[in-house]
């Protein structure tokens, strides 16, 4: 007897307009059915961000001609919430997808994620969701590299196996003479070396604008950083348990 179609979920933090999210559409065309809700705009950095002191407007997208798509004023995590209660209704996607992110989630990145976060939350229902990244910001950045290994993790997130309540975050190296392979690794350890621009505006009142560098405070062969430098792709289990379970101990004995 013939099956159904896989049920797909995909949605973004770049927005409905950007290449990443249609790439990616385009990518897994024909592996199931699938449904796009994506923010209307850019949502970079949001995290795991709902709105909950405005409303929010969903319109349907035809931007991504022969796919049922729509347009969400809220955040990627609002996108993914309306789509499971209000969109698809009684309907549990077989996966969720988010991006594909216009520049990197590696590392300490992860936790900004509007891209990751939409992929978490798929994770906190019980849907096997993933994260994909591309290290390069540019708004035409060059994914066709990415096509073949998106599909393969696809197809074979598809076939069953995929841990419970995990989401993969997957980052694709930005190289000039093709990727090498995958590699599942652990987040490396790293931060923003942040810094606040103190400027101006045209009628003299102060504003500030935030820059600074990512610092690799990580030198193991092991880390999806490592493994980026090297022309891999990082494949990084997450999970949305913040417990710190090596420290229940500690802090235990210092409360007493």
């Amino acid at each position: 007897m013939p099956t159904e179609k896989p049920l797909i979920l995909i949605s973004n933090d770049d927005g409905i307009f950007s290449k990443g999210i249609s790439s990616l559409v385009d990518f897994v065309s024909g592996l199931g059915e699938i449904v796009v809700v994506a923010p209307t705009l850019p949502q970079s950095g949001m995290g795991h961000a709902i709105t909950i002191h405005e409303h929010i407007r969903l319109d349907v997208s035809k931007l991504l001609p022969g796919v049922e798509a729509y347009e969400c004023s809220g955040t990627p995590v609002d996108c993914v919430k309306l789509a499971k209660h209000f969109i698809l209704k009684d309907r549990k996607p077989d996966l969720i997808l988010s991006g594909i992110n216009h520049g990197s989630n590696s590392s300490v990145s992860v936790i900004y994620s509007g891209t990751m976060s939409a992929a978490l939350e798929g994770a906190m229902e019980g849907i096997p969701s993933i994260g994909f990244s591309l290290c390069d910001y540019d708004h035409d950045a060059d994914f066709e590299p990415c096509r073949e290994f998106v599909r393969k993790i696809v197809i074979s997130a598809l076939k069953g196996g995929f841990p419970d309540h995990i989401a993969l975050n997957v980052n694709f190296p930005k190289v000039k003479e093709g990727i090498k392979g995958m590699k599942v690794c652990r987040q490396a350890m790293a931060r923003w070396k942040e810094e606040f621009e103190n400027r101006k505006d045209p009628r003299g009142r102060d504003y500030f604008w935030l820059a600074g560098n990512f610092t690799n405070l990580d030198d193991g062969k092991d880390t999806d950083e490592a493994a980026l430098a090297n022309g891999y792709i990082s494949i990084v289990p997450c999970h949305f348990d913040l417990t710190a379970y090596k420290a229940l101990l500690s802090v235990e004995e210092m409360l007493k």
